[in-house]
């Protein structure tokens, strides 16, 4: 549906996942043809504007009139879960400042999470995958790969990084999972959830001050860059945004290779399951805090902007056939993992864990298949992430 806003503008339906619909929306097809970009009305009334086009949204995500900061007039509000937090509400949460405030966090994090350092984790990664298979494995033939894999793995690796002792582990990779499963459990649960893990957060940063160890914790202490506030509200967003996000594309990634098990062991399958499927389309959430022009249209300060980030990947004029999967296609610069300062700090890190998933998992259960049509799998139509609620799987 479109109508006209009365300066004039034109509307489009905010081009949320519909149930039993394919995604991307077959609505951005539709949008990156059109002149410009266009404008929507989230849910709660307000206007922002989207946009489609892959050349766009890598212009827009490294244009510095453009802000990631929630505090800014016109940030758009879509999760239902809360959108990005401020710097009064959790202190540390990086992703949601600009530069220069933003530099200050993500110097001191870069090196944790460099090509260098994440070989290091790999025996770690490894470890952790291998167990989590052998839990798989005594399920009897069945399981939920979700629950039972793409979850689970995330959270031990994340544990294990930052320097939880082992016997914390059960109540934090515990209280994790609650605090990312969405579909499984209530706001209230996960603001509880959410609450304990800050507390425990803040007494294990304490611990680490006095017993430094050999984890991302006490090394990111001992920079003095940080304070231990804003270190605990880093840890909380580490859990967040890297554990759902990579889960998704863990299980998507799976029912993918099942469909073209010719890709099985093939290089560059990460990042095109990345790019193919786009799970975090409404992450990158922004506003401008002065006039700018993008697309041809001029956007001006206070106004919201959503780049789709699925659609900028699924843009016919970036890849060729971009609804195919194809790890061996020459054009390897989608926006995954986002583009500009913003760009995931832990894409190094995701790749080593579903490189290690896939390449174990597929060679220790060979006969892994769907327990349920493709067509009848739980897709993650609500909210801001897309994915899978459940991956029942037989072998």
């Amino acid at each position: 549906m479109t109508t006209t806003e009365e300066s004039g503008a034109e509307t489009v339906d905010f081009p949320l996942r519909k149930e039993g619909a394919a995604f991307p929306p077959c609505e951005y097809a539709g949008l990156r043809a059109r002149e410009g970009l266009v404008r929507t009305l989230l849910p709660s009334g307000q206007p922002v504007w989207l946009v489609s086009r892959h050349e766009d949204v890598r212009a827009l995500l490294t244009d510095p009139r453009i802000s990631a900061n929630p505090a800014n007039p016109g940030f758009p509000k879509v999760a239902r879960t809360g959108g990005v937090p401020t710097q009064e509400e959790i202190p540390g949460w990086f992703v949601g400042l600009d530069p220069p405030d933003h530099d200050r966090f993500r110097k001191v994090l870069i090196p944790e999470f460099s090509v260098r350092r994440v070989r290091t984790w790999v025996p770690t990664i490894q470890r952790v995958v291998d167990e989590s298979i052998d839990e798989l494995l005594a399920l009897d033939g069945h399981a939920d790969l979700v629950a039972d894999l793409a979850l689970p793995v995330p959270s031990r690796v994340i544990s294990a990084i930052l320097g939880v002792p082992p016997a914390d582990r059960e109540f934090f990779e515990a209280k994790t999972q609650v605090l990312v499963s969405i579909a499984t459990t209530t706001e209230s649960e996960r603001a509880d959830a959410a609450r304990q893990l800050q507390r425990y957060t803040a007494r294990l940063i304490g611990v680490k001050r006095k017993w430094p160890g050999d984890d991302l914790i006490s090394r990111i202490l001992a920079t003095g860059v940080l304070t231990p506030e804003e270190l605990a509200g880093v840890v909380l967003l580490l859990l967040i945004a890297g554990h759902e996000t990579t889960a998704n594309n863990i299980a998507l990634g799976v029912v993918t290779l099942l469909a073209n098990p010719e890709w099985i062991g093939a290089d560059r399958v990460v990042d095109e399951i990345v790019r193919l499927h786009s799970v975090a389309d409404l992450v990158a959430m922004r506003t401008a805090v002065e006039d700018v022009t993008i697309g041809g249209t001029l956007i001006r300060a206070g106004e919201g902007i959503i780049p789709l980030i699925a659609s900028a990947n699924h843009d016919e004029c970036a890849f060729t056939e971009p609804d195919r999967f194809d790890p061996g296609r020459t054009a390897r610069n989608h926006v995954g993992f986002g583009f500009g300062v913003h760009q995931c700090l832990g894409q190094n890190l995701v790749r080593a864990e579903m490189d290690a998933v896939f390449e174990t998992l597929f060679a220790r259960v060979p006969t892994l298949r769907l327990a349920s049509p493709g067509a009848d799998l739980p897709f993650k139509y609500d909210g801001t992430l897309f994915g899978l609620h459940a991956l029942p799987v037989a072998w």
